[in-house]
């Protein structure tokens, strides 16, 4: 009986602390952000913008919690693969992932912001 409460009450505390249940939620929610973030940068079609999105995209889902922030990251590590591989340049490459990695850990988006951009973004 002992060894059966002592199981249940680890569970609840283990439980408790790393509420796995709610991984999936903030992983959907987290892609989403990035999708959106994608669609405005699309939308706004706007010179020099492309690293503010990434940073907003990225902080928007690390902002959901740690699966908001592992979806950024699969995300933003996937597109760089892709993209890399299709002969862009590894500097540029290189920028992108500096503006997600600066969104993904609380940095402000609007440090790379291109001056001029409406503000609805």
């Amino acid at each position: 009986m002992k060894l059966l409460l002592a199981g249940l009450v680890l569970t609840l505390i283990v439980g408790a602390q790393a509420q796995w249940y709610r991984f999936p939620g903030e992983a959907a929610r987290g892609a989403t952000d990035m999708w959106r973030a994608y669609g405005d940068m699309k939308d706004a079609n706007w010179k020099n913008s492309d690293k503010y999105f990434h940073a907003r995209g990225n902080y928007d889902a690390a902002r959901r919690g740690p699966g908001g922030r592992w979806a950024a990251t699969v995300i933003s590590d996937g597109r760089e693969m892709v993209q890399g591989s299709s002969g862009r340049g590894h500097e540029d490459s290189a920028a992108d992932q500096q503006a997600n990695r600066w969104g993904r850990n609380g940095g402000d988006p609007n440090r790379f912001r291109p001056q001029g951009l409406p503000k609805k973004y």
